[in-house]
């Protein structure tokens, strides 16, 4: 007897610990689940701005990637019209959404009639929602850049986008992309614009890319000498002009590396640079601009600003990587690729350059 009372105290004893263990694992899921359809609804909740947040996805050689496209509310196109579309690159930790609602670039998109594409990384490429950038290496990075032109193509099949007035704009990881995307298809936009990116060049792979964010590599310098062979020089000369913005107390990546972005990219296209200017409205940051021009076009911007932090200059308040102090990059950047578009088009229209 004494044996089968001890077996049935075990056996109520396990049954209790059972049944609490079961209590807590599907409670532990309840919340898990309701963790992630909470960040799933956040994510696929419209930012702010008077338009539809469209959302679609795009296969390419390096997987899957989905996008949401803002369409201002209200569009009365004419017959055959055609918008430009700026494409934003989200950085480190952020969503699309999270980048909209940062930088307003919404608000503008509706103001000047544009479209606006948010490519979206996906948490299985990278558990911290960066863009492989850096791994050209093993050509990780090349594949994702494919990728994100399969969804920038499938969103200009399926939207009224001006094929030839597309523009690329990133924070971070995003700007370092965003670099890598105008290397990699140059003809296929009119500007880019870096914010707080690594200089384009200056990593291969995730060891080096480290390095890199903190200003030890400095990418090497392309040659566009004349007698140098035709292919390299043929290539640089179709780079879009570029906007680079980085804060001077970014300590996430070393400011030195707006310098190499410029410094890179205007060697590239043969630009040199001109007098550096100060400027400061109100309270905002003060901003050190730099342009290099070549035969009287700004093919590169260099804009430093001083005391500012990894974030998105003139962002929203409460955002993560976002400093409402200024000045607006949004409208810096909007206003670079609007000045590109228009550039472009007297050229093709048979009008002279400008600036």
């Amino acid at each position: 007897m004494a044996r089968r009372s001890t077996a049935s105290l075990f056996a109520r004893a396990y049954e209790r610990n059972l049944k609490a263990l079961t209590k807590i694992t599907l409670g532990n899921s309840k919340r898990v689940t309701g963790q992630v359809q909470r960040a799933t609804a956040k994510r696929l909740k419209p930012p702010p701005g008077r338009g539809d947040w469209l959302g679609g996805m795009a296969l390419g050689p390096g997987g899957a990637r989905g996008y949401h496209l803002f369409r201002p509310a209200g569009l009365q196109l004419q017959p055959g019209e055609k918008l430009p579309l700026m494409v934003m690159l989200h950085g480190c930790g952020q969503t699309g959404r999270d980048f909209a609602t940062s930088t307003r670039m919404n608000a503008l998109a509706v103001r000047h009639r544009f479209l606006v594409l948010y490519l979206e990384q996906d948490r299985l490429a990278h558990p911290q929602g960066c863009w492989n950038w850096y791994e050209r290496r093993s050509g990780k990075a090349d594949a994702e850049a494919a990728t994100l032109m399969a969804a920038i193509d499938q969103a200009s099949m399926l939207y009224p986008v001006d094929r030839e007035r597309v523009a690329l704009a990133g924070l971070s990881a995003g700007a370092s992309m965003a670099a890598l995307l105008a290397t990699r298809y140059p003809a296929r936009f009119r500007a880019v614009a870096m914010h707080s990116g690594v200089a384009p060049g200056a990593a291969k792979s995730s060891a080096t890319a480290l390095g890199a964010m903190r200003g030890q590599h400095t990418p090497p310098m392309p040659t566009t000498a004349v007698g140098k062979a035709m292919g390299a020089a043929a290539v640089f000369a179709t780079l879009p002009p570029m906007l680079v913005i980085h804060g001077e107390a970014d300590a996430v990546v070393a400011p030195s590396n707006a310098v190499n972005s410029a410094a890179v990219w205007a060697t590239a296209v043969g630009a040199k640079p001109g007098l550096t200017r100060t400027l400061q409205r109100g309270k905002r940051h003060a901003m050190r601009l730099t342009e290099f021009r070549r035969k009287g076009r700004t093919l590169v911007m260099l804009c430093e600003i001083a005391g500012l932090g990894h974030a998105w200059s003139g962002g929203a308040a409460a955002m993560l990587f976002s400093d409402p102090g200024g000045p607006d990059a949004t409208r810096m950047v909007w206003a670079f690729a609007a000045a590109r578009f228009k550039l472009a088009a007297g050229t093709k229209a048979g009008l002279p350059a400008s600036a």
